[in-house]
C-alpha cells in the first residue's frame, strides 16, 4: 500500500513532463512519431535522451518567441515616434497656413488624426469658407436617390475631414422625418457626430444673399476663385430623370448669385462611343474640385481631382491619349469589316 501511494506522485510527476515535452514537439513541427514518443524513454520515472532534447528545443523556441515579440515591440516605438513627428510638422504647417498663402501637404488619401482633423475644422468654422448642401432642392427623390444623396454626403465630409484646407459644411433644410434625415442616420455610422451644422432652416434665413453664391452648372457665370468670406451652396438633388436647370430656377428665384466650374474653359469634350458630355456631377466630386483648388491654386489639377472621365470631358494633355485607344478601335473594326467583306466576294456563288 505504501508502495503504490509512494509511485502516485511519481507517475503524475512523469505525466507531467510528457505533456511539456509533447507540446514542445508541437511547437517545434515534430511529429511524435518521427521523435520517439515523449515518454518511451521513461523507464521507472528515468528522464530519457528524447525528453532532454525535446525540452532543450523548447527552451531554444521560446527564446526565439521572445526576441520576435522584442523587434514587434521596437517597431511600434518607431511608428508611434514617426507619426507623433508627422503630426507635430501637421500642426505647426496647419498654424502657420492662411488662405492665401502655401498649406500643409494634403492628407486626402490617408488618414488624419482625430485631434489635427477637428482641429482644422474648427479654424474653418472661424475663418471660413461654408459650403451648404441645399437639401430643400429634393423634396421629389425616391428612397434610392435619397440613399444615393446621403451616400455622397458621406464621401463629401469624409474628404472635408482629411483636406488639409477643410470648408465648414451645412445641411440647411434638414429636417427629421424627411426622407434623406431618416437615409442620413441609417447609411452613416456615426453620423451624429459629424463635426458640420444641420439644421431645419433655410440658407437664406442664415446668411446674407450678397454672400451667397449657388453652385450649377447651367449658369453662365464662371467660379475664377474661391472667396472664404462667401457661402457656396450646393443643390442636394439626385436625379434620375435629370430636370435641367432646376438648381438654376431656384436660384433665380430666390435673387442668387449663381456660378459654374470652369469645365469648359479648361477641358475639352472627348470622343466617346456614346457622344455623351455632361457638366452634372455629384455633390462630393464637385467639392473634390473645390478642395483640391483651395489647396493647389489650380485649376486643371482641381478638374483632374473631381472630374471623372465617364463624363466625357478631359484636360486638352490626356486628350490624345483618350482618343487613341477608340481610333485603334475603330481601326480594328474597319479592318475586320473589310476582310468579311472580301471573304464574301472571293466565295464561290
Amino acid at each position: 500500500m505504501e508502495a503504490g501511494v509512494a509511485a502516485g506522485p511519481e507517475a503524475a510527476a512523469s505525466e507531467a513532463e510528457a505533456a511539456v515535452a509533447a507540446e514542445a514537439l508541437r511547437l517545434l513541427r515534430i511529429e511524435p512519431s518521427a521523435a520517439g514518443e515523449p515518454g518511451a524513454g521513461r523507464a521507472g520515472g528515468a528522464a530519457g535522451p528524447c525528453s532532454r532534447n525535446a525540452l532543450r528545443k523548447r527552451r531554444r523556441w521560446q527564446r526565439v518567441l521572445a526576441a520576435r515579440r522584442g523587434k514587434r515591440r521596437q517597431e511600434r516605438q518607431r511608428r508611434r515616434a514617426r507619426r507623433a513627428a508627422a503630426d507635430g510638422d501637421g500642426r505647426r504647417a496647419a498654424l502657420g497656413s492662411g488662405p492665401g498663402g502655401p498649406g500643409p501637404p494634403s492628407l486626402r488619401r490617408g488618414r488624419v488624426p482625430a485631434a489635427l482633423a477637428v482641429e482644422r475644422l474648427l479654424e474653418a468654422r472661424a475663418a471660413g469658407p461654408r459650403l451648404c448642401v441645399d437639401l430643400g432642392v429634393g423634396g421629389s427623390m425616391t428612397e434610392k436617390e435619397s440613399g444615393r444623396l446621403a451616400s455622397q454626403i458621406r464621401r463629401l465630409y469624409g474628404a472635408n475631414r482629411r483636406a488639409a484646407r477643410p470648408f465648414w459644411l451645412c445641411l440647411t433644410e434638414f429636417a427629421a422625418g424627411t426622407p434623406i434625415y431618416e437615409q442620413c442616420f441609417r447609411m452613416n455610422d456615426g453620423f451624429a457626430g459629424y463635426l458640420m451644422d444641420t439644421t431645419p432652416e433655410s440658407y437664406l434665413d442664415l446668411f446674407p444673399l450678397e454672400a451667397i453664391v449657388y453652385l450649377t452648372p447651367d449658369s453662365e457665370n464662371v467660379l475664377e476663385d474661391i472667396d472664404p468670406d462667401k457661402v457656396y451652396v450646393l443643390g442636394g438633388l439626385v436625379d434620375e430623370s435629370i430636370h435641367k436647370q432646376l438648381t438654376l430656377r431656384r436660384a433665380r428665384e430666390q435673387c442668387l448669385q449663381t456660378a459654374r466650374l470652369p469645365i469648359r474653359e479648361y477641358m475639352v469634350k472627348a470622343p466617346n462611343s456614346r457622344n455623351y458630355h455632361s457638366e452634372t456631377l455629384a455633390i462630393n466630386q464637385v467639392f473634390d474640385v473645390l478642395s483640391t483648388y483651395y489647396e493647389t491654386r489650380s485649376w486643371p489639377a482641381a478638374l483632374r481631382a473631381g472630374v471623372s472621365s465617364g463624363k466625357g470631358y478631359v484636360l486638352p494633355d490626356t486628350a490624345e491619349q483618350v482618343e487613341t485607344p477608340q481610333c485603334a478601335t475603330a481601326a480594328q473594326e474597319n479592318s475586320l469589316f473589310c476582310a468579311e467583306e472580301l471573304h464574301r466576294q472571293e466565295a464561290p456563288a
